[in-house]
């Protein structure tokens, strides 16, 4: 996915010269080192174990400013790992009613969102049990590219061009090419105004 338009280069301040596979290249970049597939809205599986206690769980992919759309959630019970059985009577009861390790679809609307931060609190179980483990299904990204994802591209693309062993006189951008020199292309400027769209984890 190009992060830039045609008609955008001259208003981010790129040469009338400048080729789409520039930008396909910076956005490749850019994709690589937030860690995501894409910017734009995506859909994720996540499963996660939940810490003893909470009832929350970050989301890796969500992007700051962007909507967090859950498409399914489902949750479980599983047998408490030491020194987490912080009630015993109720992880009997749970045993009694064969609920470790069968797998529940939790209504979205019951789970709280914080679109800032990417959180969800899930509600509490009628017996009183918390989960252990979730698997979220969400889409998450923008719509719409916002202008520091535009100006991140566009300075990749300067980057890039302003150094003379990136050979920018080449008909076509060289794959690892650009990944040779990401070290220099992603500078400062570029990690400042990616920091926010970086994925919390990876994998």
């Amino acid at each position: 996915m190009a992060y830039l338009l045609p008609t955008e280069y001259a208003q981010y301040g790129l040469t009338a010269d400048t080729t789409d596979d520039w930008i396909t290249m910076a956005s490749s970049l850019m994709e690589a080192h937030c860690r995501r597939t894409s910017l734009l809205a995506t859909q994720y599986v996540e499963r996660m174990r939940l810490t003893s206690g909470a009832q929350t769980v970050r989301l890796s992919y969500a992007v700051k400013d962007a909507p967090i759309v859950l498409v399914t959630v489902r949750v479980r019970y599983g047998r408490p790992r030491r020194g987490e059985m912080m009630d015993p009577f109720r992880e009997q009861i749970a045993w009694a009613f064969s609920l470790p390790g069968s797998w529940s679809n939790l209504d979205v609307t019951t789970i709280d969102v914080n679109p800032a931060t990417g959180e969800l609190t899930f509600p509490e179980n009628f017996l009183g049990l918390n989960y252990n483990e979730v698997e979220i299904t969400y889409t998450a990204g923008f719509v719409t590219i916002p202008p520091p994802i535009k100006v991140a591209c566009a300075q990749i693309v300067k980057n890039a061009q302003s150094m003379p062993s990136a050979n920018v006189k080449s008909n076509k951008m060289d794959t690892l090419q650009m990944e040779y020199f990401s070290g220099s292309l992603i500078d400062a400027q570029v990690q400042m105004l990616l920091r926010p769209y970086l994925a919390q984890r990876i994998g």
